[in-house]
């Protein structure tokens, strides 16, 4: 019988080269001869000979013969986390902050379907991780066991690859190219799992492995014809873009997209996963573009006559509506998965190759082309974008409670923070402000759940970066994480997690007592019918401006550190008290205005033409030389037509 996708069967081993006197390897190698241990061993000594050095999980019965080989022996790190899927999202934030193969180990039935949204999560943002599951005995398999779920069947949608496991022989084998899968290529979730027979089962152990993958051979270098072709369209573009999404952050390409910028001259514009590949500094960089994007993002798109599309996929937060996205550009995509080009937009030049490798071989040929015809001159270009980021940057209302502008909260916490810093999010309005508002200076540093856009990813996200600090970077980056109370809540039990850890991550705490980005829909295009919406009603048992729940005395129940804060002053003072204790967490909880709006805003479905600057007010339909269809909206300028936004209030 022929090996299927998803069921693994018996390997090749390969002998360890190193032996000693006796004939036996060190512990790295495994044994020349093999070594006899059970299925659950060999599973933690593969991932220690995979370098793996931490671990995220949670036990259970069909995965407890691995736990039990865990000891104070044992090369890596375990994190006990309190829920599966945040032991994936610890995960996804150490493998994002890292570059590593994050790995986490669940059990089976409902440990493994809660693990799914995780999975989900990181195969939406091609996030490297190793997901092992436990699984029932193979003669318990489809009798309805106790615990027992298909989960190859049911992570088949939401994953790279998914192996089952029933021989203890395989597993190392499976480990080996699991971990290979995850981490080249297009990067993304593997998930292993591995039945209770395979656990108890005994093995030989060796080391290294010989993997068995047919048909897996990821292009990595493109062919020099298409990069010719693509050379030639620089050289004939006066408008050219250059749209960057996550998959240059997962190659690793920052250097080079910034290289490519400054030999084009080309503008560069962010996907949510890629803010920070060059730095906010840089003059070049527009920030992001599409629904809540900047004016100068999104006015540079629709205007240029090339957008070279490098490792991003034309999603539809970036696009509106595709048929009137970049009317007027040839496209060059590139990006390592094929699947990936002309799903969308189809390219005028389709580039297949890692982006990295592809931008390092395209440039001298570039440079060739300005060699022989001169560099196109991009002067009328930049005239064009300059203006739009002059006359429309990020603005806001104040807020007319009294309570304070999450905007302006942001905007502290990105002054009043190192470069360095790793900025995570959760889910909703302040995700988006913490994109906007924050300065990203290098690559790795921000992350945040872009495709699936996971309520509560942001803590345990948060606590994998903070792990990744510490092994990798001698926590000598801090991790700060900007959340909404209601994000927040969906995984606060974390929060036991991060102090038994160790972790000393700074939670700042948006709290606008609603579920603000549906709120925002909801004002917009729902007649302002707020159903739903709301969390905090009044002062509930009569006790004013405490809440449900009452964050700080939450924190405080899991042993960190709570402060609040309800005015700019408290709002300065708590930041720079969190940023003085390194021994907990912190969680600061800022009274911000549930009326808050994140703009610039294209509407679900419309045409970036038509993207808000503030209600009212829209930017391009004058930079376009259209009639408006909000009269003098339109022919103002955005500093007299903003409502109550002044230049004070702008960043």
């Amino acid at each position: 019988m022929a090996p299927t996708p998803l069921q693994a069967f018996s390997g090749v081993a390969k002998v360890g080269p190193k032996t000693g006197a006796n004939g036996t390897a060190d512990a790295a190698n495994g044994n020349a001869a093999g070594e006899t241990m059970t299925g659950a061993k060999a599973l933690i000594r593969s991932l220690e000979c995979l370098g793996v050095k931490d671990v995220f999980g949670i036990p259970g019965g069909a995965i407890l013969p691995v736990y039990d080989a865990i000891d104070d022996e044992t090369k890596f790190r375990f994190i006990l986390c309190r829920h599966e899927q945040a032991a994936g999202h610890a995960a996804e934030g150490y493998a994002v902050a890292t570059g590593e193969v994050g790995v986490c180990i669940v059990t089976s039935g409902p440990g493994a379907t809660n693990i799914i949204t995780a999975i989900a999560d990181a195969n939406m943002d091609s996030i490297p991780m190793v997901v092992i599951t436990g699984q029932v005995g193979v003669n318990s398999i489809g009798t309805d066991a106790f615990q027992e779920a298909d989960i190859v069947g049911a992570t088949y949608p939401v994953s790279k690859h998914s192996y089952l496991v029933t021989n203890a022989d395989d597993i190392p084998r499976v480990l080996t190219e699991a971990y290979h899968i995850a981490n080249t290529g297009r990067p993304g979730p593997v998930v292993v799992d591995l039945t209770k027979t395979a656990q108890t089962g005994t093995t030989t152990f060796t080391w290294p492995q010989e993997m068995i993958l047919p048909g897996y051979h990821p292009t990595t270098k493109a062919h020099g014809r298409v990069l010719d072709e693509a050379a030639r369209l620089f050289q004939r573009s006066f408008r050219p873009v250059l749209y960057v999404g996550g998959g240059a952050v997962r190659s690793d390409a920052g250097a080079e997209v910034k290289a490519l910028a400054d030999l084009t001259g080309a503008p560069v514009v962010t996907t949510l996963p890629a803010r920070g590949i060059i730095p906010d500094s840089d003059p070049k960089n527009l920030g992001m573009l599409g629904m809540h994007g900047t004016i100068a993002a999104t006015g540079a798109v629709q205007k240029s006559d090339l957008l070279v599309a490098i490792g991003a996929r034309f999603d539809d937060r970036v696009t509106g509506n595709l048929e009137t996205f970049a009317p007027n550009a040839r496209v060059i995509h590139i990006d390592i998965d094929p699947a990936e080009i002309g799903k969308n937009r189809v390219p005028d030049i389709p580039i297949v190759g890692d982006a990295k490798t592809v931008l390092d071989d395209l440039m001298p040929k570039i440079e060739r082309q300005h060699a022989e015809f001169g560099k196109p001159n991009l002067e009328t270009w930049w005239k064009i974008v300059g203006e739009l980021r002059d006359d429309y940057p990020v603005a806001y209302a104040e807020p007319t409670d009294g309570s304070l502008a999450p905007q302006w909260v942001v905007e502290q916490l990105s002054k009043l923070n190192p470069a360095d810093t790793i900025w995570v999010s959760g889910v909703g309005q302040h995700q988006m402000w913490a994109s906007q508002l924050i300065d990203f200076e290098q690559p790795h540093d921000w992350i945040s759940s872009g495709g699936l856009g996971t309520m509560g990813f942001g803590l345990p996200a948060a606590i994998g970066a903070s792990i990744a600090s510490e092994r990798f970077f001698h926590s000598e980056k801090p991790v700060w994480l900007v959340d909404g109370d209601g994000s927040f809540q969906m995984t606060s039990e974390e929060l036991a997690t991060a102090f038994q850890e160790g972790t000393p991550i700074k939670i700042a705490l948006l709290n606008n007592s609603v579920y603000g980005m549906v709120r925002q829909w909801q004002t917009l295009f729902y007649g302002q019918h707020y159903s739903a919406t709301n969390l905090d009603d009044g002062e509930p048992q009569g006790v004013p401006m405490a809440g449900v729940p009452d964050f700080v005395k939450l924190a405080e129940a899991y042993g960190c550190v709570g402060l609040r804060a309800f005015t700019q002053e408290e709002a300065i003072e708590a930041i720079n008290r969190a940023n003085e204790i390194n021994d907990r967490p912190v969680l600061v909880e800022f009274r911000v205005w549930k009326d808050a709006l994140v703009m610039p805003m294209v509407a679900a479905g419309a045409s970036n033409d038509d993207v808000s600057y503030m209600p009212g007010v829209h930017p391009l339909h004058r930079a376009a030389g259209a009639a408006g269809t909000d009269g003098a909206a339109d022919t103002g300028n955005a500093a007299d037509t903003a409502g109550d936004t002044t230049a004070d209030e702008r960043r």
